[in-house]
């Protein structure tokens, strides 16, 4: 096809959210990759780059949320492109957060 493959695409970005959010959040929390989703927008030709950043209210909204001990579901998008800026995938990840008991 000589196009980047697919599976590659969705894993050079599958456990980033997962692994901010654990350095993130500290050893109080559990933190799971609980589904992913990956929307092919064009053929990757060219080297591609995935970009991520975890805005610090989002790390308060998730422990806010997380703070009675429940489950806390999270999607987070990530777009791939190439150097020249063409979206050749978007890949949504949902994340799974929650206080250990231990913590509680």
């Amino acid at each position: 096809m000589r196009s980047q493959f697919g599976g590659n695409l969705f894993a050079m970005v599958d456990p980033f959210w997962m692994l901010l959010l654990m350095h993130r959040l500290g050893n109080d929390y559990q933190v799971w990759d609980k589904a992913g989703v990956i929307d092919f927008v064009a053929p990757g030709r060219d080297d591609v780059y995935a970009h991520f950043k975890l805005e610090q209210v989002v790390v308060d909204e998730l422990r806010a949320a997380a703070s009675g001990g429940q489950k806390v579901l999270r999607w987070f998008e990530t777009e791939v492109k190439t150097a020249a800026g063409e979206v050749i995938a978007i890949v949504r990840k949902q994340v799974c957060v929650r206080l250990k008991h231990e913590a509680r």
